[in-house]
């Protein structure tokens, strides 16, 4: 009684269920919708000149809305300072086999061909985001967001569906700025009214 607790400095987050969890018992609809807004988070991170490192689904998680953020910030690179690459050939199948890479490896080097291998286990999943986002798994796709950076262009991102835009939903009203185009879907039986949920926020 009569104690004052001061807070000078806060972060909150609102609470979220964790992209593997959500996966473990989402039906083909809510895998299909949560792989490709997965993907597309991966998108829109890597324009922002954020790559984040490590892009396991317990570092992802599902908002109430039903949109899916990256959430674990500590292996985190900007794009511009990554060496995007495709892997070698081997000299003979005999290398494919060793333990060992053949191919000398920088500390910024990045091959997207072995993403698969860590995320991609499950046929379901796999299934889905090939679907959606197989050239995440090129170095031809992470190239082409540096060269976008590089070339400085800003682009807007939003947190909900395209159909949900007040120009979409309501009519076509005034000019949108610079927009990055992303596969969108609408979001399945996830307990979450859109259109309520852009109102509310």
């Amino acid at each position: 009684e009569g104690v004052i607790v001061v807070i000078k400095h806060l972060y909150i987050e609102r609470r979220m269920q964790p992209l593997n969890l959500f996966l473990d018992s989402a039906d083909p609809e809510q895998v299909e919708f949560a792989v490709r807004d997965y993907g597309n988070a991966i998108r829109e991170l890597a324009l922002a000149n954020i790559f984040p490192g490590d892009m396991m689904f317990k570092n992802f998680g599902i908002t109430r809305y039903g949109r899916v953020v990256f959430y674990d910030y500590d292996e985190i690179e900007y794009m511009t300072d990554c060496s995007f690459r495709r892997i070698p050939e081997p000299p003979n199948p005999d290398f494919e086999l060793s333990g060992e890479v053949w191919y000398p490896v920088g500390r910024n080097d990045v091959f997207p061909e072995e993403f698969g291998a860590f995320l991609l286990s499950s046929p379901r999943i796999r299934e889905a985001f090939l679907r959606h986002h197989a050239d995440l798994l090129t170095p031809e796709f992470w190239q082409s967001a540096q060269e976008h950076i590089r070339a400085g262009r800003v682009d807007d991102f939003f947190p909900y569906p395209a159909a949900v835009r007040f120009r979409n939903a309501f009519g076509p009203g005034g000019r949108g700025a610079s927009q990055v185009a992303l596969p969108e879907i609408n979001a399945p039986r996830l307990g979450v009214d859109l259109r309520a949920a852009v109102e509310r926020d």
